[in-house]
């Protein structure tokens, strides 16, 4: 039976609702996003280590889920909150419900909320510490706990959602890449092995002088959570390997190697979470619309322009969305090329990726 539950946020606002899923108490930061279809990749993508998730769309799970469509090994949200559960899954490749998967991954839901009052009061405040609980039900009590949660500017969250030990994703291929792993989802693996590449996983701690040791082709930095600037392990990676070997980044990838390049990052009001945010690829006036799912951007006035050209811009707010090299094989994007829920505008990405290596590995022969 749903059981009464409460979300505080630091700012001292209180909405009441019923939980599903798992009970108990949640501490994150509260976000929205604006996906219209794609819960699962959403509860299982790694950069929402530290995060609780808002979904602007009303109604959430009516297809259930399945094993096919998770992108990492298990969720990373801290707790989900929809304005209605679907009491029904109807889809053929449905195996399981919405509130059965929250409960077996002893995961919080929250329902009954006036979502869109949330969604409106981050817009005009900012993302925020906020707690939920199906134990506490003081609103002065648990705004109290909301205040003293932990902040998402200078949190490492890397090492919660990196692998231990380096593993082979696909062993045949035309071409080998490494990919650090800060997070990544696996529709980025699959990506890369339709294009016939070899696949090896690295935790995003490795020394680069063992990731160059096993001769990659290229190398790919991945998604992930927390604040980038604090990643200092990550950016001298890339210092070490930029210039050596093909690199492309992807989200938290482009921040550390806008980081590499001499660049800063901030942390954005609200963020960008969604599928349907339009970006212009400025090397062909193409609009296309994006996958994103990031709280900080590289700040453009921090970056050595008579090196870096800017190729993607961000058409809602004129952020930083992409930027390459001018010199050596090395570019990278704020959003998801791989989409896993999202459009597939930007999958082209993946094949210039492919070009750098091949005209990269013809200088070699």
């Amino acid at each position: 039976m749903p059981m009464n539950a409460l979300l505080a946020l630091e700012d001292g606002r209180v909405f009441r609702g019923h939980s599903f899923g798992s009970t108990g108490e949640i501490e994150g930061e509260v976000v929205f996003n604006t996906s219209m279809t794609g819960y699962q990749e959403i509860l299982t993508d790694p950069s929402y280590r530290g995060q609780i998730v808002t979904m602007t769309y009303p109604l959430i799970g009516n297809y259930g889920l399945n094993a096919e469509d998770v992108e990492s090994f298990h969720p990373w949200v801290e707790a989900f909150i929809v304005r209605e559960k679907s009491s029904l899954a109807s889809n053929w490749r449905s195996q399981q419900s919405f509130e059965e998967y929250l409960l077996c991954h002893n995961i919080i839901g929250l329902e009954g909320i006036d979502t869109r009052a949330l969604t409106r009061h981050i817009r005009e405040t900012g993302a925020m510490r906020g707690i939920i609980s199906t134990e506490d039900l003081d609103p002065e009590s648990l705004v109290q706990k909301a205040r003293q949660a932990l902040s998402m500017s200078g949190q490492d969250l890397v090492r919660d959602v990196t692998v231990s030990e380096p593993f082979v994703w696909q062993e045949q291929g035309k071409y080998s890449i490494a990919v650090l792993d800060c997070g990544v989802k696996f529709n980025i693996l699959r990506e890369c092995a339709k294009r016939q590449c070899r696949i090896t996983v690295y935790p995003a701690t490795c020394p680069p002088e063992v990731v160059l040791g096993d001769r990659p082709d290229g190398i790919l930095l991945s998604n992930g959570p927390g604040d980038p600037a604090v990643l200092d392990y990550a950016v001298h990676f890339a210092q070490s390997v930029m210039g050596k070997i093909p690199m492309f980044g992807i989200c938290l990838g482009h921040q550390i190697i806008g980081q590499a390049l001499g660049g800063k990052t901030y942390k954005l009001k609200f963020g960008h979470h969604g599928g349907n945010h339009p970006v212009k690829d400025l090397s062909t006036n193409r609009v296309n619309i994006t996958t994103q799912n990031h709280g900080f951007v590289v700040d453009i006035n921090t970056l050595p322009l008579d090196e870096v050209e800017i190729t993607h811009i961000n058409l809602n707010d004129q952020t930083l969305e992409g930027m390459r090299h001018k010199k050596i094989p090395l570019f990278s994007v704020q959003f998801h090329p791989e989409a896993a829920p999202g459009p597939h505008d930007t999958a082209y990405l993946f094949d210039r990726f492919i070009e750098m290596m091949e005209i990269s590995l013809a200088k070699k022969n």
